[in-house]
């Protein structure tokens, strides 16, 4: 039951406002090689795929968790740095922080 005077939020248009605002649901980011990789969005992401990057200690296990097996042998490929990622996974936080004081609006 609608209360007077208030509005209700649908969940699938603020994520799509969350979405449009952080730039898409996954972040791509380019190696020195030219080679373009991506990861899903902190945001967006799923519940294992949360957990495996939470629950990573090193950096080595982090960037193995974001990028996954076969991403991960390219990004070493191209001559990074497993802590690289970490900087990257920071800077995506970082950004995401700032478009969220951005707030959407509700319907």
């Amino acid at each position: 039951m609608s209360k007077p005077n208030r509005k209700r939020y649908k969940l699938s248009e603020v994520k799509q406002q969350f979405t449009d605002a952080v730039g898409g649901d996954t972040v791509e980011f380019e190696l020195a090689n030219g080679e373009v990789l991506e990861f899903p969005h902190p945001l967006f992401a799923t519940d294992e795929w949360s957990t495996a990057v939470d629950d990573a200690e090193t950096s080595r296990q982090k960037a193995h968790a974001i990028l996954g097996d076969e991403q991960y042998d390219k990004y070493v490929a191209a001559g990074h740095a497993d802590s690289e990622i970490g900087l990257l996974f920071l800077a995506v936080q970082q950004d995401m922080q700032g478009q969220i004081k951005k707030r959407p609006t509700r319907s």
